[in-house]
């Protein structure tokens, strides 16, 4: 038997593409200017974006609208993305979802995969990594980099990250972090490991 032209409702979405019948994408980071950049980076690429900065809001947003695909990230301020991801897969069993953090914690991405996320990208992760991990075929795995980043390089940069967010604020940053500010200053000083 011949098969006719492939519709794109009858088979879902081809992989390294969006769901025309479900754009739908839920976004969920505490870091304000990465969320609102990341969403109009995946606007563009044919996604309709809800966000949220909190675990309570993506929860929330999850119940009302499960969405298709979902990117949320693993340390919120008022909690753990991995809530927001049992929230969605509460409702939805077909979302795509990626978890986003700066620690290179392997049982967490096993806790983030058992779950229901499809994928586990370590920050600071471009629109096009998460694009291409969001459509990815089920079951495909995303090619290991070249050079990937060291344990320390991976710490470094997420005590930047909340150093930034803390607007360059040592003591609110070593808060956070829960580290002795003494500590903090070191690591402050010293060049970004390799």
């Amino acid at each position: 038997m011949k098969a006719s032209a492939p519709d794109a409702n009858q088979s879902g979405p081809q992989p390294g593409t969006i769901d025309p019948a479900d754009p739908s994408l839920l976004i969920v980071d505490d870091d304000g200017p990465f969320l609102r950049r990341l969403a109009r980076a995946m606007e563009t690429r044919g996604f309709t974006v809800e966000i949220a900065e909190t675990v309570s809001e993506g929860i929330a947003k999850a119940r009302s609208a499960p969405p298709k695909y979902a990117v949320v990230d693993l340390r919120l301020t008022d909690g753990n993305g991995l809530d927001v991801i049992e929230a969605i897969r509460q409702q939805r069993e077909d979302t795509h979802i990626i978890m986003l953090t700066g620690y290179g914690n392997i049982a967490t991405a096993v806790t983030a995969v058992k779950l229901g996320a499809v994928d586990y990208l370590a920050k600071p992760a471009d629109a096009d990594d998460i694009y291409a991990a969001l459509t990815r075929a089920p079951g495909e795995r995303a090619e290991v980099p070249e050079n990937p980043m060291s344990a320390d390089r991976v710490r470094w940069e997420h005590i930047q990250r909340v150093y930034e967010m803390c607007e360059r604020n040592v003591s609110e940053t070593a808060r956070r972090l829960n580290m002795h500010r003494r500590t903090l200053q070191r690591i402050l000083a010293k060049r970004a490991p390799k």
